[in-house]
């Protein structure tokens, strides 16, 4: 039961991602491309960890992806609210 949500989560990332790249392009707005490739590094996080082999809690090293994604969100919205007030 466990693998197939880690499964659909994985899916969902990168469905997610997908959506982000297509607004980026049809927009041009680079707010969605750090989205997408924020929503990919969290699939590839959850990929990982889902993994038996990669898969060990005690060492947190797959987690630095899904810290990378984060800090990629947060520095695009920085970005975005600096460029809106430099206007």
């Amino acid at each position: 039961m466990i693998e197939q949500l880690s499964g659909a989560l994985t899916f969902a990332y990168f469905v997610a991602a997908l959506h982000f790249l297509r607004f980026w392009r049809r927009t041009g707005d680079p707010l969605f491309g750090h989205f997408a490739v924020a929503f990919w590094l969290f699939s590839l996080n959850q990929l990982t960890s889902s993994l038996p082999i990669v898969s060990n809690e005690t060492d947190g090293y797959e987690y630095l992806l899904r810290a990378s994604g984060f800090i990629l969100i947060l520095a695009a919205i920085i970005q975005r609210n600096v460029r809106k007030v430099s206007r």
